[in-house]
């Protein structure tokens, strides 16, 4: 979220609210619920770390502040700008899961693949109904297209390790 922040207030200077109002402009209900709380306790951060300056606005008793970056988060944005995402994802939390219950014989290997693979259809039924009823917002939905690709691709890893993996524990 910081670099995002860096992102939005690039351009010009912006108080705590219309950094929330621009994240859920552009992605709507795909965006997980922000409070106000994370939004100033990250803005704090990055003002402690020298990336953005907040001023109050005089005469406002709720001590509204205004943001806009420094020389250092311009800096930072043009780092987070040129370096590409990673796009490989080993360490995966089902699967490790997976292989460290079933050898340790705490868990029956086709229960949890079963249990991960309602998981993946209902997390499909729900971003489907998001995209049907979110509107026109193209990074939105461009965004839960993306996250409905990867839900295939993981279904069909769920069928590629119910192949390959061995699912009942030998015994001794």
């Amino acid at each position: 979220m910081r670099s995002l922040f860096l992102a939005l207030l690039a351009d010009e200077s912006r108080y705590g609210y219309e950094i929330k109002q621009a994240l859920e402009q552009e992605f709507g209900e795909l965006l997980p619920a922000l409070n106000a709380g994370q939004i100033y306790s990250t803005l704090a951060r990055l003002e402690r770390d020298g990336l953005v300056v907040g001023q109050s606005i005089e005469g406002d008793n709720r001590r509204k502040r205004v943001y806009e970056l420094t020389a250092a988060g311009r800096a930072a944005l043009t780092g987070w700008i040129e370096t590409p995402v990673p796009g490989t994802r080993l360490k995966d939390e089902f699967f490790m899961k997976l292989v460290i219950l079933a050898s340790a014989g705490l868990a029956e290997p086709k229960a949890l693949i079963a249990g991960q693979r309602r998981e993946y259809l209902q997390s499909l039924r729900d971003l489907d109904a998001m995209v049907a009823s979110d509107g026109p917002r193209p990074a939105a939905e461009l965004l839960a297209e993306g996250a409905i690709l990867h839900l295939k691709a993981d279904l069909e890893w769920l069928d590629l390790i119910e192949q390959r993996l061995p699912m009942q524990r030998e015994s001794a």
